[in-house]
């Protein structure tokens, strides 16, 4: 089944990591990809080779996204490219470990523009592109369960992405009216190559606080991506789930890679 036959794609921070998996599940799933990336220009021009050997369509394109300017020029190469837009994935975010008193203006200001004003502003080009040519989309973002239970040291990236999920309803009942659905979902702890550099001990460390008993791969977050993308959630707008192998019902924090983490990106 090819669930995103001929759709066109854009997926943010899609290099490395949960945004590289989400390319390349939708490509194979039928759709031609736009490849944006900030700083890692060889993994996204390595997303695009493989997307093209799937037989798809793939664009690279840069962008700070913590910058409006940079957004716009995103976009309108896209457009230049594409006839349209059918599925903006809002993957691109950055994790900003500091302890509360270590927070500076600088951390928040470069994670709370790239987690939360980010989104916002690739979603208005998004649907702006979609109402242009009528076309019923789809707006993905990509949260985390520290959104809903808090996570310490996290206090600027647990804020973004809580902002992300008040943002999803709102746009939510902002884009209803032109048949674009806004959705999230909030990953749990996964085996991504800035996860396992804060601590190599990752999988066993956070593994140990999921019911499940492991860590996620980014492949897994596919699936759920491809739901919220697809004709297979035509009904659901607004909502956020969370794929975290229980996490969020429990709850359990491992502290010594919490402080790990914000002593090793201080």
């Amino acid at each position: 089944m090819s669930r995103l036959l001929h759709k066109v794609v854009l997926v943010t921070g899609a290099s490395k990591g949960i945004g590289r998996a989400l390319a390349l599940g939708c490509a194979r799933e039928g759709a031609h990809v736009i490849v944006n990336y900030h700083s890692d220009a060889a993994g996204a021009k390595a997303v695009a080779t493989e997307i093209a050997a799937l037989g798809r369509r793939a664009l690279v394109v840069r962008a700070d996204l913590s910058k409006v300017a940079h957004i716009r020029r995103m976009f309108a190469r896209a457009r230049k490219e594409f006839p349209r837009l059918d599925v903006l994935i809002n993957n691109a975010g950055l994790t900003g470990w500091a302890g509360f008193f270590d927070t500076t203006e600088e951390k928040w200001d470069v994670v709370l523009d790239t987690n939360l004003k980010g989104t916002f502003f690739c979603s208005l080009e998004a649907a702006r592109w979609m109402r242009d040519t009528k076309t019923a989309g789809s707006i993905v973002n990509v949260s985390t369960q520290c959104a809903e239970l808090a996570v310490k040291n996290l206090v600027a990236y647990g804020t973004s992405k809580a902002g992300i999920h008040g943002l999803t309803k709102q746009l939510a009942i902002e884009l209803a009216p032109l048949g674009i659905r806004v959705n999230t979902f909030a990953p749990g702890p996964v085996n991504v190559d800035r996860n396992l550099a804060d601590d190599p001990a990752y999988r066993d460390v956070w593994g140990a606080m999921i019911p499940l008993g492991r860590t996620a791969e980014p492949a897994e977050m596919v699936g759920p991506a491809l739901f919220l993308a697809s004709a297979e959630s035509s009904y659901v707008t607004g909502q956020t789930f969370f794929v975290d192998g229980g996490w969020t019902v429990q709850g359990k924090v491992p502290l010594s890679n919490v402080e790990k983490a914000a002593k090793r990106n201080r």
